[in-house]
């Protein structure tokens, strides 16, 4: 399938900016590289534009080697932290697209939007106030637990092949 880059076409009396957000993300990152670029408080984390493009880079490049391909749909069911924003970035670098979901979803919710919009990739938080997600994706997706990592395969869930946790933590599949 040939994807096409978004435009607008017509009259305006602001000029339009030419560039995907990836490069002009990091045009921004070359020219202010070394001032703030994100602080996240409760995760202690402040990077300026340069340490910022490196993680997003490196993230980019990630989702590549997994064999995700421009168009493919990532889903991140997460509160608001730095992974948040470098998964938008890095989405936006490898022409993938990150599907926002809620993070007050729960499971028959998150089923009905993984479903709907095949997604190929879910990243998500382990826990997030009162919701233990990893144990919800486990129960729409049953078989993350047995499966080898990239070789998910869910009746339920055709389109679906990562699971992708945040943190350090262990957990099987």
């Amino acid at each position: 399938m040939e994807h096409k880059l978004s435009y607008v076409h017509g009259a305006s009396k602001v000029a339009l900016i030419g560039d995907t957000i990836g490069s002009y993300f990091d045009h921004v990152a070359k020219r202010y590289a070394e001032r703030e670029a994100l602080v996240v408080r409760h995760q202690g984390i402040r990077w300026n534009y340069r340490e910022l493009r490196e993680r997003v880079d490196n993230l980019a490049a990630g989702f590549s080697r997994l064999g995700l391909s421009p168009g493919d749909r990532i889903g991140i069911w997460s509160q608001n932290c730095a992974e948040w924003v470098l998964t938008q970035f890095a989405t936006a670098k490898a022409g993938l697209v990150m599907v926002n979901i809620n993070p007050a979803y729960r499971r028959a919710e998150l089923e009905y939007a993984l479903k709907k919009v095949g997604c190929k990739a879910l990243i998500l938080a382990p826990r997030f106030k009162t919701s233990d997600y990893l144990a919800i994706a486990q129960d729409v997706v049953p078989e993350i637990a047995a499966s080898q990592p990239g070789r998910v395969v869910s009746a339920s869930l055709p389109d679906l092949r990562w699971v992708i946790r945040l943190g350090d933590e262990k957990t099987p599949g």
